[in-house]
């Protein structure tokens, strides 16, 4: 690269557990995408304060602290990378990189270093462990030589690591003399108040910069006090609490509902918080639109001064919806992300719809798709392979609806069901206009074969999955095809002869048109690639006609469409994986069958003389 560095599988770790992923070091700072996507860490050059190598087990360690107390750890760098990167840092920052040594003694006496907004713990001349500052939600003395360290609990942590940091306790002996006091005040409480001054600590103990009484939370379901600290949030139920750090929060979502007098905030974390076995990527709440509000927080006016004078005001009126997202945007620094262009029929942001049985509204957002309020379903554009408008498989009375397909990259799909037909020309505009493929009934037409089949007025039902089924299986579902009847031959006289009409050609139809010769299929050709789906029915089709015996063809396949449908993305998973195998054979076997077939066109051709000793018969 000419601007900077480019590693993959590096490591950020942190607590949110520790997560693979992309760093790029270019002149502009450093930026690190988590793999298979999430929140993004951007570090601006003119942010960092200092840069550190560890050699840690098979690879180094990367530590890079910045001004607002924060210290990231990227892992995974090779031993030549080391050197390269110094000298990048050194020219382009003007940061020399420091090197440490990492302790194995197993000891567990020494001395404190604290630098900055970090604690290091050195046995001798080496380092043993070292925690951000930042992460200290309290600190305790426990008689007069013990200090107790607690760090701040992250609800998202469960998602990823079993095990989190709470607490760490440090001895200091009055014959301490790195921590030295008066008379009156023992080594250990120097200690303590020299952490106070230099960390964030008390945001896990002190009171709330605001609080939201009897807040409407949906996902996860119940009514909450919603408390915003300077470095997280809590949300505290009758039955459940959780705390989230405000570096879990990607983003926010402002999304008033069509119609309706509530509004959806929605906050985005990653790594998700966890209640048992559920993950809960997205806080869904919801507010009274008309409710207003008016909040005092409660920020020392030093503090306001220093940190929040461009992000807040000390008080607010207004909207609660608004005053609520405003300020955990100033305290978390997360984007707020508000309805596009997108307008239905009614002058609203979203349509109504259903996903997995679930009645909702779908959000046609600039850059994502997202449906509230369950299942929350959100799909980033650039997750989509195309979109499917397909009508309503019900069909008769329900033709004033239709069914929108979003399918992934990932070859996973989310069906929307149920949008009233009206709200057609409105979704198709915006789509267009992102600039997404849409396909129809599997085929890649454009508005007219689109429109013509949501617009059509019949009362024939459309099974777009059956149509698909179809066109997937090609002559292999298809059903045999039966003998032409063939007219009684007229006995003629011995001496009589056929009447001189003319002889219909093998070539023309009925009207005496001429028509294609139909391309006959090469035996030897490989057989296409079956879908997931394919895979699907061939197991399930005969257990179809077990139970349901008699049953038709074209219904075995609305029953199997059916099915198909109602399925899970995990119980879809074992078809689909062994339809992306099939996938990679057909793709080999092609690209073979077309290199045989251009070399053999290329060699000349032997002259096809009769031997003699084969003839047709009499």
């Amino acid at each position: 690269m000419t601007d900077g560095h480019l590693f993959n599988n590096i490591t950020l770790g942190g607590r949110g557990g520790t997560n693979p992923g992309q760093i790029k070091i270019f002149s502009g700072g450093i930026l690190w995408k988590r793999q298979g996507g999430g929140k993004s860490i951007e570090v601006d050059k003119a942010d960092i304060v200092s840069v550190t190598w560890m050699k840690v087990p098979r690879s180094n360690q990367l530590g890079v602290q910045i001004k607002d107390g924060l210290f990231y750890k990227f892992t995974g760098f090779r031993d030549q990378d080391v050197l390269s990167l110094t000298n990048f840092f050194q020219n382009t920052f003007g940061i020399a990189v420091k090197e440490k040594q990492l302790s194995v003694s197993g000891r567990n006496w020494g001395e404190v270093d604290l630098n900055g907004n970090m604690l290091a713990f050195m046995v001798g001349s080496k380092q043993a462990f070292e925690v951000p500052l930042a992460d200290v939600s309290q600190t305790n003395l426990q008689g007069k030589n013990d200090v107790i360290l607690e760090f701040h609990v992250d609800d998202t942590t469960g998602a990823n690591e079993k095990d989190s940091l709470m607490e760490i306790s440090f001895h200091i002996p009055n014959s301490n003399t790195q921590f030295v006091g008066d008379e009156n005040t023992p080594p250990a409480q120097v200690f303590r108040d020299k952490i106070m001054s230099m960390a964030d600590v008390g945001a896990g103990g002190e009171d709330a910069v605001v609080t939201f009484e009897g807040i409407a939370i949906l996902t996860p379901r119940g009514r909450y006090s919603v408390e915003l600290h300077l470095s997280f949030l809590r949300l505290q139920g009758q039955a459940n609490d959780f705390k989230i750090q405000y570096s879990s929060v990607v983003r926010l979502f402002l999304l008033p509902k069509s119609n309706q007098p509530h509004t959806f905030v929605v906050i985005s974390l990653d790594p998700p918080i966890r209640k048992g076995q559920t993950l809960y990527p997205h806080i869904v709440m919801q507010f009274e639109t008309d409710y207003v509000v008016e909040s005092e927080l409660a920020l020392s006016e030093d503090l306001y001064n220093s940190k929040y004078k461009d992000k807040l005001e000390l008080s607010y009126k207004g909207l609660i919806h608004e005053v609520f997202t405003t300020i955990l945007r100033g305290l978390s620094g997360a984007k707020v992300t508000k309805p596009g262009k997108f307008r239905s029929c009614q002058d609203g942001y979203a349509v109504k719809s259903s996903l997995k049985a679930e009645d909702g509204i779908l959000y046609p957002l600039e850059k994502s798709f997202f449906f509230l309020p369950k299942p929350p379903t959100l799909i980033t554009h650039e997750e989509i392979d195309y979109v499917e408008f397909e009508r309503h498989a019900a069909g008769g009375s329900n033709m004033h609806y239709f069914d929108l397909l979003i399918r992934l990259k990932s070859d996973q799909e989310h069906l929307f069901r149920n949008i009233q037909r009206n709200e057609y020309h409105n979704l198709y505009g915006f789509i267009s206009s992102k600039g997404l493929k849409i396909m129809n009934l599997g085929d890649a037409q454009g508005t007219a074969g689109v429109a013509k089949v949501l617009e059509s007025d019949d009362d024939v039902a459309v099974d777009p999955h059956l149509a698909r089924i179809r066109n997937e299986a090609g002559e292999d579902e298809s059903d045999e095809e039966k003998p032409a009847k063939k007219e009684p031959k007229k006995d003629l006289p011995s001496n009589s002869k056929p009447s001189s009409s003319k002889k219909k050609s093998k070539d023309a139809d009925e009207d005496g048109k001429k028509r294609k010769p139909k391309k006959k299929k090469d035996p030897n050709a490989p057989k296409r690639a079956l879908s997931g789906f394919m895979f699907f029915s061939q197991m399930e089709r005969e257990n179809i006609k077990k139970t349901t015996p008699g049953i038709s063809f074209t219904d075995v396949g609305r029953v199997l469409g059916e099915k198909w449908k109602k399925m899970s993305a995990e119980e879809k998973e074992p078809y689909e994986a062994k339809a992306r195998v099939d996938k990679i054979r057909y793709k080999d076997e092609i690209s073979g069958y077309k290199s045989q077939q251009a070399q053999a066109q290329a060699q000349p051709q032997p002259m096809n003389i009769d031997s003699g000793n084969e003839s047709d018969s009499a």
